[in-house]
């Protein structure tokens, strides 16, 4: 429910309630680590008309299936993956139309003929939306694929994270250790490219911290770390260089620690050859295979061709052969 800090004795009193039994109780800790992630809080963003729209309007959060998109024109507004993904669901599973609508421009893929990237949003009348250019369109549905917010309820002010989602979030020494109070320890907070793999060296970096194996430089020194860092992510420009970048930052996480070592320029590899496929072909590049760098094992080919596999069941996904009648 509510964290505090207490400058006197160096102490954290961490409130909490027992859902099941009603209770609330209050404890005293050194450190709290604040592992709750940032995708869970959808950031809907609001345009003059949504209220009296005569379709959905749904946030990515909340999509489940696409074929209840089936035969319907659908109006996407975001560019990242989310609006990659959920787009080309929607095209898959017999979208009549996919428009996208984005404030950062287009994504610029070669999508489908029945696929269009238009100027950013402006008003919606009815069932039509209208856009930037004065061009306009009748759609049945609004997918907001338009990302998530750090959303810390239970923290005060002062130890509160607020970040828009980025490479490097300012104010987290290593990307982990709240600068204005270092006892404070916040993982998975960034963008990210690298996941597990990524989290699971802050949490190595964290337990050090906690342990006293690693001790944390001044407040001088903490914020010119960080500093460099921003500063290096700000002149990002491509994709290859994000990944470089985050490739570069879990690197360091892992030569200051015992976390098992990992051929990090490879997954850089990768995650660079991911894009690339992406580029060449957006619809059907899900069908790639990859090799594992811990054992070398090449992940086989799917038994069925993403765009054919219609059953998304996880007992059909798994089988070793496409099911009789197709996937």
């Amino acid at each position: 429910r509510s964290v505090s800090f207490d400058d006197a004795t160096g102490q954290f009193t961490v409130t909490s309630h027992d859902l099941v039994n009603n209770q609330t109780s209050s404890e005293e800790f050194d450190f709290v680590v604040v592992a709750s992630g940032h995708f869970s809080v959808p950031d809907v963003p609001h345009y003059p008309g949504f209220e009296k729209f005569l379709g959905r309007i749904l946030h990515a959060h909340d999509f489940r299936d696409a074929v209840e998109f089936s035969g319907k024109d659908v109006l996407i507004i975001g560019a990242s993956y989310s609006a990659e993904d959920i787009g080309s669901q929607c095209h898959k599973y017999g979208a009549r139309t996919v428009t996208c609508t984005a404030r950062s421009g287009p994504m610029g893929f070669d999508w489908p003929d029945s696929w269009a990237e238009v100027p950013i949003l402006t008003h919606v009348d009815g069932k039509t939306v209208h856009f930037a250019d004065g061009g306009s369109k009748d759609v049945d549905a609004i997918i907001l694929c338009t990302g998530y917010k750090h959303h810390f309820p239970f923290l005060p002010d002062e130890l509160r994270l607020e970040s828009r989602n980025r490479l490097w979030v300012s104010g987290l020494y290593k990307g982990v250790a709240w600068e204005a109070n270092p006892r404070l320890l916040y993982l998975g907070m960034q963008d990210q490219y690298y996941t597990y793999n990524m989290f699971d060296a802050q949490a190595w970096w964290a337990r050090d911290v906690v342990l006293g194996r690693i001790e944390l430089p001044s407040a001088a020194e903490m914020a010119a770390d960080s500093a460099a860092w921003l500063e290096r992510e700000e002149a990002l420009v491509t994709a290859y260089e994000e990944i470089d970048f985050q490739g570069d930052y879990t690197q360091e996480l892992v030569d200051a620690t015992d976390y098992p070592d990992f051929d990090i320029p490879e997954v850089n590899r990768m995650f660079k050859q991911w894009k690339d496929d992406k580029k060449a072909d957006i619809m059907n590049y899900r069908d790639k295979g990859f090799r594992s760098t811990l054992t070398g094992t090449m992940a086989p080919v799917h038994h069925t061709p993403w765009m054919e596999a219609m059953d998304d069941s996880m007992a059909t996904y798994l089988l070793d052969e496409a099911p009789e009648g197709g996937g």
